[in-house]
């Protein structure tokens, strides 16, 4: 598996991750089909066969429903080696996302998140905006919550997943990485992406795919080698549940 360094964090993560989502969450998404949600058995193999590809790069989020607390379970004995992201800002209960950007919701969401993972820090812990990016950032109090948990050996990196330009870029003057959509039908964060990569701040690529509506060899080829951007991004996170759908998305790689 190609690995990169994420920015300047020493973090060596694969160039293709995996996003967690479907393992613990089949409500509100914006993916074309729908599907069900895998068992618990079946969602330890799929996390398993997902590291035993090389893939070392995991997202997930509080958001994600179960996908925490399956995780958990399923990388007991396998932690070390795995590059573990979370996030803060929001929560999904009752079929409806909640948001809180407040110092003392970070604090209790990666704590929380922490005893679901079954870990004593995550690798990376990002921002989870809701579309209000600069009003997230305006707060400086809540950027140095984030710097706090990283100081007290929570995360070894702090980050933004945002959603505007302007948003990601401001983000570039504190974080440690930033995580972008990017796809052949949205290229409006590019000069971003490669702002981020002069500057020495990783870049994880989200909704490559743009949730499954694009074919994958196309828009991977895309992301991947094509785009004026692919050197600079450092990962692509996929979000599949299906191994061999995964494995023919790492031959995309070379």
């Amino acid at each position: 598996m190609d690995c990169r360094t994420l920015g300047s964090t020493g973090i060596e993560c694969s160039r293709l991750g995996w996003g967690a989502f479907k393992i613990g969450r089949d409500q509100g998404t914006k993916f074309p089909d729908d599907y069900v949600i895998p068992s618990e058995d079946e969602s330890i193999r799929i996390i398993h066969g997902m590291l035993d590809m090389g893939i070392n790069l995991i997202d997930t989020a509080p958001s994600y429903g179960l996908s925490e607390i399956r995780l958990g379970k399923a990388l007991e004995g396998r932690r070390d080696g795995i590059i573990l992201s979370t996030k803060v800002g929001e929560r999904f209960e009752n079929g409806q996302s909640h948001y809180d950007f407040s110092s003392t919701a970070a604090v209790k969401s990666l704590q929380e998140s922490l005893k679901r993972l079954k870990t004593d820090h995550v690798d990376i812990l990002w921002i989870h905006s809701d579309g209000n990016d600069q009003a997230i950032l305006e707060d400086d109090a809540y950027v140095e919550t984030l710097e706090s948990l990283k100081d007290a050996g929570m995360t070894r990196a702090i980050g933004f997943s945002g959603k505007s330009v302007e948003g990601n870029r401001s983000a570039l003057s504190w974080a440690d990485a930033v995580m972008i959509e990017y796809h052949l039908q949205d290229r409006s964060h590019e000069p971003v992406i490669l702002e981020a990569a002069d500057r020495g701040i990783g870049v994880v690529v989200k909704k490559a795919l743009r949730s499954g509506h694009l074919p994958g060899d196309e828009a991977l080829r895309f992301v991947l080698h094509e785009s004026p951007a692919a050197e600079a991004i450092n990962s692509v996170i996929i979000g599949s549940i299906h191994i061999e759908r995964m494995k023919s998305n790492l031959a995309m790689l070379s």
